[in-house]
């Protein structure tokens, strides 16, 4: 019966221990401009990022506009 709580405690620790981790910071960000590579943007909560940070960028889509 001990044995199946501690691997049951164990499971949960892991658990929130990978879920902690694979959390990522949501930051909103416009962009001002664009030149060959390098892209500007201004961002909200700017001081979640870092120098060096890998990001992800998504841009947003735009939803069809439907008339009667």
């Amino acid at each position: 019966m001990s044995k199946k709580l501690l691997i049951l405690a164990m499971a949960a620790a892991f658990t929130v221990s990978v879920a902690g981790v694979s959390m990522a910071a949501k930051v909103k960000c416009t962009v001002d401009g664009v030149d060959g590579d390098k892209v500007t943007m201004t961002c909200k909560k700017a001081d979640k990022l870092k120098a060096g940070d890998k990001v992800s960028v998504k841009i947003a889509k735009k939803k069809a506009i439907e008339g009667c």
